[in-house]
């Protein structure tokens, strides 16, 4: 599940990041409306927690143009301004929820999971293939029924796979999805994260479940 942060406070945004990847979310933070909207229209987020005091305008103007847009995935307005009158125009105006800061993680992990489930209930839940088996709601994994323990980012590759599964899946397109713009293609590291989610997998598998085609990618087999 793929969470967009808009919030312009450094210390906050580094909190909510945090917090959502330690969830298992992929989470990628932006601190303006124009980053925003372009991290909406290069990636297809699950969730989006929206500040409304941002430095380039204001969170309500955004929401109206993404809404207008077509723009239908679940926002979390997540704001300083707190009176009644500011949460009736924000949930007007197109928002899911609305949190007044200050805000407990807990309550806003809560709050995440319930939007998540709410969206949810017309799309595809559990993803299954080959004895894996991925619940996108409980963010939970098993190998031939025994559950596996993966960090957020190995989560995030496995769900790509499972979405395309068969496909060869070319290592631009992954490391778009999982790392956006702050991936350096020069590095290695999605090879590195590719092995520790095989060896995770496949050695309860028992048989190879990734193929590696060099020069392209890799492919769920």
């Amino acid at each position: 599940m793929k969470v967009l942060i808009v919030e312009d406070q450094f210390r906050l945004g580094e909190f909510l990041q945090a917090a959502l990847n330690e969830c298992r979310y992929t989470a990628r933070w932006v601190r303006t409306c124009k980053d925003a909207s372009d991290a909406i229209a290069e990636t297809p987020f699950d969730l989006v927690i929206l500040d409304l005091g941002l430095p380039d305008g204001d969170g309500i103007d955004l929401l109206k143009e993404w809404r207008t847009s077509g723009f239908s995935e679940p926002v979390l307005i997540l704001s300083a301004r707190d009176s009644v009158g500011d949460r009736v125009k924000g949930l007007d105006v197109g928002a899911d929820d609305y949190m007044p800061k200050p805000f407990s993680r807990e309550e806003l992990l809560a709050r995440v999971r319930s939007l998540v489930r709410r969206h949810s209930s017309v799309k595809q839940t559990v993803l299954e293939y080959a004895g894996i088996r991925l619940d996108l709601l409980g963010h939970t994994v098993q190998v031939n029924g025994k559950p596996i323990d993966l960090t957020s980012r190995e989560y995030a590759l496995l769900e790509i796979f499972l979405q395309n599964q068969g496909r060869i899946l070319p290592r631009t397109l992954i490391t778009d999805k999982i790392w956006s713009s702050s991936y350096d293609v020069d590095t290695n590291l999605l090879d590195v994260y590719m092995s520790r989610l095989r060896a995770k997998l496949e050695t309860i598998s028992g048989k190879p479940l990734f193929k590696t085609v060099r020069g392209v990618g890799y492919q769920l087999v």
